[in-house]
């Protein structure tokens, strides 16, 4: 898996097609193999992403993070 930190944006997790999630009890599949979260705490929609970060100047250094299991 790999988490992607976008330079002044959202937190994205590059998981395959069909991850399964559960968030608050409830189970999700997702539809696409990109997961964003928000990183600067002004979204509607927490804890996904929805350009906030954009309207409210942001700012973070990029990053990324990836590990194998086994």
């Amino acid at each position: 898996m790999k988490i992607r930190l976008r330079e002044n944006g959202s937190l994205v997790l590059d998981l395959p097609e069909g991850t399964k999630l559960v968030l608050n009890g409830e189970e999700r599949v997702l539809e696409r193999a990109k997961l964003a979260l928000c990183r600067c705490g002004h979204s509607e929609n927490k804890p996904f992403c929805d350009g906030t970060h954009k309207k409210v100047g942001f700012e973070a250094a990029a990053g990324e993070l990836e590990w194998f299991q086994g």
